[in-house]
């Protein structure tokens, strides 16, 4: 038996999957601006759904720098609200408190509850000045790994405790969670029950939220 190979069309599909692989390693978020990053992203404008590289000129200036001109001055703020919109933007202060670790003002509820499900940081943020014309706002990049899930039911008690935690947070826990845990349970547990909602890391919520009805 024998096989008719043809090197041309071998080699065509060669380069095609080579050239799929380019642009998907360019997606990824490296800790260096790409302009792949934004090949995801749609606009609605002139009643259809568009390519960001179709309605603007997107260039790397810098490692960490990302600039956008948008051609069309109209256009500005449908980008930024699509950059916004999609898994790349958010405002910077979000973006603090999405990455902010325990003892620090920016530590709250958003950061255990996005902590506990993925691991994040912040990547750079895209000024004002990277877009042309220059729209009001900032954005800021944030990257998300997804983690384990801690199951269901255990998530479901964490966003509990760390609602009640933090709607309450310059209260020390042992009074602003003595209606789920008492002192000794805390202390038994590792936790100080001096302690305030920000000084109790991300591990310390799971570890509290495992331990609710189990005491």
């Amino acid at each position: 038996m024998s096989s008719t190979f043809n090197k041309n069309e071998i080699s065509q599909k060669m380069n095609k999957t080579i050239m799929s692989f380019k642009k998907d390693l360019g997606t990824l978020r490296t800790g260096r601006a790409n302009p792949a990053m934004f090949d995801l992203i749609r606009v609605e404008v002139y009643g259809q759904k568009m390519p960001l590289n179709q309605l603007a000129t997107i260039t790397i200036p810098e490692p960490r720098t990302i600039s956008i001109q948008v051609w069309d001055k109209s256009n500005v703020n449908l980008v930024d609200s699509e950059i916004k919109k999609s898994n790349l933007g958010v405002n910077p202060q979000v973006a603090d408190r999405m990455v902010s670790i325990h003892n620090n003002k920016t530590y709250g509820r958003l950061s255990v509850a996005i902590q506990s499900r993925c691991k994040s940081s912040k990547i750079f943020d895209i000024k004002p000045g990277a877009f042309h014309p220059r729209p009001k706002v900032v954005s800021s990049i944030v990257k998300l790994e997804p983690k384990v899930s801690l199951g269901k039911d255990v998530h479901s008690k964490l966003d509990e405790i760390i609602k009640v935690a933090f709607n309450q947070r310059r209260k020390k826990i042992r009074n602003s969670l003595k209606e789920i845990f008492s002192p000794e349970v805390l202390s038994d547990g590792g936790i100080d029950p001096n302690f305030r909602a920000e000084n109790l890391s991300v591990e310390d919520y799971i570890r509290l939220a495992k331990m609710v009805g189990k005491t």
